[in-house]
């Protein structure tokens, strides 16, 4: 691919006007201009931003009537520029996060039109205070923020996703609403023999936060977890990875009402339908587990 057209999709629910319009400007000071900038108003209206920021190529503004999470809201917004056709990379970013080099888009372009097969690009998230938090490393265990390379996940915050990609793998999840989302996505990537890289040279600026500030975090995210495996692991490795999750999970939580909640997701999970059930074949998980993250941690 040479060349390849950029684009920047933002959804935003509508509560952090501040933040958005922070994030736009940093777009527009980006050495390369994208073809296409996409903002979606997730259960909310928008203003119009062009009038406002004089933002760099075409600005499109969608609103949704109902929250459909963030995995829908990004559908929205992937599937009007798969009505425009004439983009080859989105580039998606947190409505709180900040570009704050002007060089990334122009980094994405040169990475993607350097490899055919990159098919995802992780950014790093960094608070004002240059911290990345550990969680935010795709990496199993205490990994140095500052590595790049092939890895195994990446981050929703900031990242690069190739179109020609999502032709083949799918756009993300809706159902799963919040979590998990990008390792569904990330799975079915390395099983299509698509590459996914790490760069942390490519920066966004996000506050430092805990999933567990969202109020559905223990439900949601052990539903979605016991969705992610019936739909994208071999049948014996799901019970290793529901088995070593139960276990992380009695460990680390503190919370009486948390540990309520997430086992409570847990049956819902096993309960619910979880969608078309498309297991990875066992050389992706060898390859994985050769990356350094088996699927089972």
């Amino acid at each position: 691919m040479t060349e390849p057209r950029i684009a920047v999709a933002v959804v935003t629910m509508g509560n952090r006007p501040v933040e958005v319009d922070a994030l736009l400007e940093s777009v527009a000071k980006q050495d390369l201009a994208p073809a296409r900038i996409v903002i979606v108003g997730n259960g909310c209206r928008l203003p119009e931003f062009a009038d406002r920021l004089s933002l760099p190529g075409a600005v499109t503004t969608i609103d949704v009537e109902d929250n459909l999470g963030c995995p829908g809201g990004r559908n929205v917004a992937l599937a009007r520029l798969r009505e425009y056709g004439d983009v080859d990379v989105v580039v998606e970013l947190d409505d709180d996060g900040l570009l704050v080099d002007p060089d990334v888009l122009r980094r994405v372009r040169d990475l993607y039109a350097a490899d055919a097969r990159l098919g995802i690009v992780g950014f790093r998230i960094a608070d004002e205070h240059g911290e990345t938090q550990q969680r935010h490393v795709p990496r199993v265990g205490k990994s140095d923020p500052m590595r790049g390379g092939y890895v195994t996940g990446f981050l929703g915050g900031g990242h690069g996703l190739s179109m020609a990609m999502l032709a083949e793998t799918g756009d993300w999840p809706a159902q799963f609403f919040f979590a998990h989302e990008e390792t569904d996505l990330a799975w079915r990537a390395a099983d299509a023999g698509w590459k996914i890289r790490y760069v942390p040279e490519l920066l966004l600026q996000h506050p430092k936060t805990s999933p567990a500030r969202h109020a559905i975090y223990y439900r949601v995210n052990a539903r979605n977890r016991v969705w992610l495996v019936r739909r994208r692991l071999p049948l014996p490795l799901v019970f290793v990875h529901l088995g070593v999750w139960t276990l992380l999970t009695l460990a680390r939580t503190r919370s009486l009402a948390g540990l309520k909640a997430w086992f409570g997701g847990f049956v819902e999970g096993l309960r619910e339908p979880a969608g078309e059930r498309r297991p990875m074949r066992w050389r992706t998980v060898w390859r994985l587990t050769r990356l350094g993250r088996p699927p089972v941690i």
